[in-house]
């Protein structure tokens, strides 16, 4: 008898943990892959990351911030545009980054660094119209060779 209870107990945790709703309210973001870790003169880099968001309602940019040590105060930082996609319920998708290093029609990354090699770090977070921010993911060291 006391086995069957216990059993019961375990079963309907199973049940009640199988249902539970795997996105959160708070924006998730995951970075999966860069293309290159090194990157040369006229060449591009593509971050790819993926997201999922309960309500569906994130707003129309990501955070992006260019972390280079030797090249203060010439990195990107700033919101970027989304492309216009359809938002629902319990949303999942992935995003792709573009950048180049003096690539034109390009945003360039390390833009007026000297002309030395150096080493950057691609941070990225999203934020909901509720004001919620996904954790910040953050790339592979990547090695800019000028």
């Amino acid at each position: 008898m006391r086995y069957t209870i216990l059993f019961s107990i375990f079963l309907l945790l199973q049940f009640v943990g199988c249902k539970k709703n795997k996105f959160s309210t708070t924006p998730s973001l995951k970075f999966e892959s860069v293309n290159t870790t090194q990157l040369h003169n006229q060449q591009l880099i593509r971050f790819s990351l993926s997201f999922t968001d309960a309500e569906g309602d994130l707003t129309d940019s990501i955070f992006v911030q260019e972390i280079v040590p030797n090249c203060a105060g010439s990195n990107i930082e700033g919101l970027f545009p989304l492309p216009g996609f359809p938002t629902t319920k319990d949303q999942k998708g992935g995003i792709t980054i573009t950048f180049g290093y003096n690539a034109s029609g390009y945003t360039s990354v390390s833009p007026q660094c000297p002309p030395e090699n150096d080493t950057a770090v691609f941070r990225f977070a999203l934020k909901d119209k509720a004001q919620h921010v996904s954790d910040t993911v953050s790339s592979p060291v990547i090695i800019i060779y000028n």
